[in-house]
């Protein structure tokens, strides 16, 4: 019986992934940066990303979980997603605070561009998950 609401579950749990991490990669950031000092902005981004990419981390995870047993192909692309934040997280996040720390502005442009496409990579990840609900 409950095997008929996992897809029900995983495309609301999905849905969630999608509105939270475009709703902070295209709302809260550019917010913060409209209303606070660049410095302000800079010092709660470090305290912010490390929950947004567990949320991540979590929230994907969870979804394979969830579309295991009945669709592979997002399992996979939640797979996707989940490794490369963890990628983001672990790896990634700490080299372009160290380049902020050391004035590196060409390695932190070059790292912090990456890490905007690998975001709207898993924006569009989810997306696509989301539309083939549909399709």
């Amino acid at each position: 019986m409950f095997e008929t609401y996992l897809p029900v579950a995983a495309l609301l749990l999905v849905a969630f992934l999608f509105g939270g991490m475009l709703l902070f990669s295209a709302g809260f950031a550019a917010f913060l940066f409209k209303y606070l000092p660049s410095s302000d902005v800079r010092m709660l981004l470090r305290k912010v990303f490390p929950p947004f990419y567990l949320f991540v981390i979590f929230s994907s995870g969870l979804a394979i979980v969830l579309y295991w047993s009945f669709d592979q192909f997002n399992a996979a692309m939640m797979a996707g997603v989940m490794l490369t934040t963890v990628f983001a997280r672990q790896v990634l996040m700490p080299a372009i605070n160290q380049a902020t720390d050391s004035g590196n502005k060409r390695r932190f442009i070059w790292l912090h561009g990456f890490s905007v496409i690998l975001t709207l990579g898993h924006i569009i990840t989810a997306a696509v998950v989301l539309s083939r609900a549909v399709v």
